[in-house]
């Protein structure tokens, strides 16, 4: 008896070892990344000149939002990604912060405009860009990427209890590397970086390629009767009631290649024009600014201008920044509501 208590014995020491080493590993790590906070959310978080270091936007833009430089800012998803703040805020004298995510669904846009509220309860102006998901006949609150929703409340003390996973660990040492310059920062300061191809590097052929991966659209006419319904534009109504009348609201469809568009006549232009009456509407109740892109124009009639069907290029976000200071351009329309077209109603085959 006494010789297997004596062997157990060992064992025990090192068991105790090895948790207590365990321990102290893990609350190093955990220090760690709460004193580099990497996505800039810890309510006592120390000073440090932190960067948006996230590939996945949803993690680094709610502190982008929270900063008091800006009084302004851009809504949507990668389709508005290139919209440039510095090109933007001298025609709004406004200081703009891209908070454009890719893939962003109506629901992440407006859960990200109420983080950028809280910080700014009047901002200047706030810009929402539109595209295929506000038109789809159903909401998708989220895509297949993460969406930390503790990020996002108004207290922000429950995100102590997310610095220990491996994404934070991982995300804590990246921003660490950028801060004593062992990495390269990628993303802008502002929200805003270039996540296409350099313009040195476009190529026909690959612009090709990516043009035939899309599916085509659908060329059908609209069976008599039909109608169209879209939810997500309930989110835009409520976004937009959301801002104070002070704000200057601009609501824009983005421009797709115009076989994205479908042709006149087609269930895909039917559908598009639906949504887009839809939008109108809620926009002049919202008293807001309504510029439409998504037209046959200079721009969406050459597939030069893009990468891929919804992409664009560099130098049209500028056109389109230009425009949007200006309100109008060769390459929009406005975006009317149905009464003041003496349109009809949303039903296929009554005129429309």
């Amino acid at each position: 008896m006494n010789s297997s208590t004596s062997s157990s014995e060992p064992w025990g020491r090192f068991a105790r070892r090895f948790a207590v080493t365990l321990a102290g590993l893990l609350a190093f790590i955990y220090a760690f990344v709460v004193i580099v906070d990497p996505w800039d959310t810890l309510p006592l978080s120390p000073p440090l000149p932190r960067v948006p270091i996230s590939t996945n936007a949803r993690y680094s833009f709610p502190a982008l939002a929270r900063q008091s430089q800006f009084d302004s800012a851009i809504l949507g998803n990668s389709s508005s990604r290139l919209l440039q703040p510095a090109e933007l805020n001298p025609g709004f004298g406004a200081h703009f912060v891209n908070l454009a995510m890719n893939a962003a669904t109506p629901y992440e846009q407006s859960r990200i405009l109420q983080v950028f509220l809280r910080a700014h309860p009047a901002p200047k102006v706030v810009m929402v860009g539109l595209d295929q998901e506000w038109c789809e006949p159903t909401v998708h609150r989220f895509t297949e990427r993460s969406f930390p929703e503790w990020m996002y409340g108004p207290n922000l003390w429950p995100a102590y209890t997310e610095m220990l996973t491996p994404y934070a660990v991982q995300e804590a040492a990246n921003q660490f590397a950028v801060m004593v310059h062992l990495k390269r920062r990628r993303y802008g300061l502002d929200g805003y970086t270039v996540f296409v191809p350099p313009e040195a590097q476009y190529d026909p052929v690959r612009r090709d390629a990516a043009f035939r991966r899309w599916p085509p659209v659908d060329e059908n006419p609209p069976a008599p009767g039909a109608s169209a319904s879209f939810p997500a534009l309930d989110i835009l109504r409520q976004m937009l009631a959301s801002l104070p009348a002070s704000t200057r609201k601009i609501v824009h469809f983005v421009p797709y290649f115009h076989e994205r568009q479908g042709e006149p006549g087609s269930v895909t232009a039917w559908h598009w024009a639906q949504c887009k009456r839809e939008a109108a509407d809620i926009v002049e109740k919202a008293g807001a600014t309504g510029i439409d892109f998504m037209i046959p124009s200079a721009i969406t009639m050459d597939r030069n201008n893009y990468w891929d069907p919804v992409h664009y290029r560099v130098p049209i976000a500028t056109k389109l920044a230009e425009a949007l200071i200006k309100g109008e351009s060769p390459y929009s329309v406005p975006l009317t509501p149905p009464a003041a077209r003496g349109e009809a109603s949303r039903t296929a085959g009554s005129g429309t």
